[in-house]
């Protein structure tokens, strides 16, 4: 049995959507983020020590970071469906967009996010941010070019690692900029899983 530790409104929504691909048993221990701060509550970091979330446990095993948990599940559940061959040139290209997601991709995000939160005037921050947010995004809707899914024309682990940044963009109304990424995210919407695990979550927020 695979144990989700889930947060609200966080990444870990992909590791939903990915269990529910993998059609392996799993459970869910759901937190809620604070009201004011918005932070996560502190009984997550009796899981993990840095009480952040996604967290899976897995015959004894903690495993956080959702690049690690997502490679980790596909490779063993799912390498045949969920993953290009481990030999082939398109498996390259896997994992550079697994592990693009929460590095080069989400940065940039973050930090127009928590300037804008701060609302101070920065001398290089804001600058930075909105510099390499264009960069990023602008190259992710590039790549998407004559593309349904991003390896091999059908939905790997990549894709569903990358739904959080599709996630951003439309949430911050950026559709408009990036059409490839929006046609995108409208193909990644339709997915039956996707779709239970946008349900699963909302009924988590809500109890």
């Amino acid at each position: 049995m695979i144990t989700l530790h889930h947060l609200n409104k966080s990444r870990s929504k992909r590791i939903i959507w990915l269990l529910e691909e993998l059609g392996q048993a799993y459970e869910i221990k759901s937190y809620q983020r604070d009201s004011q701060t918005f932070l996560a509550p502190a009984e997550l970091k009796q899981i993990h020590a840095l009480g952040k979330s996604p967290v899976i446990e897995l015959d004894g095993q903690v495993i956080a970071e959702s690049g690690a948990i997502t490679e980790y599940l596909i490779e063993r559940f799912a390498a045949d469906s969920l993953a290009p061959a481990r030999d082939s040139q398109e498996h390259i290209h896997y994992l550079q967009w697994l592990h693009f997601a929460e590095s080069s991709a989400i940065l940039p995000l973050l930090l127009r996010m928590f300037v804008e939160k701060d609302g101070c005037t920065t001398n290089f921050l804001e600058g930075y941010a909105k510099v390499e947010v264009e960069k990023v995004l602008s190259y992710f809707n590039d790549m998407l070019e004559d593309k349904t899914y991003l390896i091999g024309g059908k939905l790997s682990g990549a894709d569903i690692m990358m739904s959080f940044i599709v996630e951003i963009v439309q949430n911050n109304g950026e559709f408009d900029l990036y059409p490839n990424i929006e046609r995108y995210g409208a193909l990644l919407s339709q997915n039956p899983h996707w779709l239970k695990s946008v349900e699963i979550e909302a009924e988590l927020d809500a109890s």
